[in-house]
């Protein structure tokens, strides 16, 4: 009886048990999940390793094909005067910017020149009001493709494109509550990192229209600064570049 009445004791008390430890395995902001999560293993997905080699193809035949057009251009006389390289340009009719705003789109998503002097070439090339259109036609292009191979490969194209001292430093804005504002903000400046910012809100859990919608109404005004700002100055030591 007396064994039995212990067992019974024994089995009416509760059971303690530690409480589970808090998850660290998810980040504190919500991100989108691309192929690997934030904490995970530094090797590179399949998808940013095409990147990679994609990136480097195009880097490479960019340089060829620009160094062959320099050539070309001095021994043809086009690039000999801002005069004519405008009327061997003319000569396309709207083919030329089209092909423009093309080449300066991809120039986001694969960089060969700076992407700032791919903007100040519009204005140069084309005029200040075309060539305006066309670098913001440009930029919008290569923001919403950036936005959209961020969100679909994950932080593994972020730490691919930029160095990871880079990378680290600006994933805490990701944990910042206001992002789409900062975010915004950095977009109507005429000097932040574009790119950057659209790979970082590809990570973000922002919606497409709201990315779209920040890009398109904010980007302008920071053209415009940015544009005639490099203009005013080139106009003044170097006259003939500004045209």
């Amino acid at each position: 009886m007396t064994t039995g009445l212990g067992v019974g004791q024994r089995q009416a008390h509760p059971v303690r048990t530690h409480p589970a430890p808090p998850r660290t395995d998810r980040p504190a902001t919500s991100l989108v999940t691309g192929p690997r999560s934030p904490g995970a293993s530094p090797a590179p997905s399949p998808e940013a390793q095409a990147y990679l080699r994609w990136a480097r193809r195009v880097a490479i035949g960019g340089w060829v094909a620009l160094a062959g057009a320099i050539v070309w251009g001095v021994r043809s006389g086009v690039l000999t005067s801002l005069s004519s390289l405008r009327d061997f340009l003319d000569g396309f009719g709207a083919l030329a910017p089209l092909v423009y705003t093309l080449l300066g789109a991809g120039e986001a998503v694969f960089p060969v020149v700076p992407g700032s002097a791919t903007i100040i070439a519009g204005p140069i090339l084309f005029g200040p009001v075309p060539g305006l259109v066309a670098a913001y036609c440009a930029t919008c292009l290569g923001s919403v493709a950036v936005f959209a191979l961020s969100r679909h490969v994950g932080q593994d194209l972020l730490t691919a494109r930029f160095r990871p001292a880079t990378v680290q430093r600006w994933l805490g804005w990701l944990q910042h509550r206001h992002f789409t504002r900062w975010f915004a903000l950095g977009i109507a400046l005429p000097l932040a990192p574009d790119d950057l910012l659209c790979y970082l809100a590809g990570l973000s859990r922002m919606r497409w229209s709201t990315f779209v919608l920040v890009v398109l109404l904010l980007k302008p005004w920071a053209l415009v600064v940015y544009t005639f700002g490099v203009l005013t100055l080139l106009s003044r030591w170097v006259p003939w570049l500004a045209g």
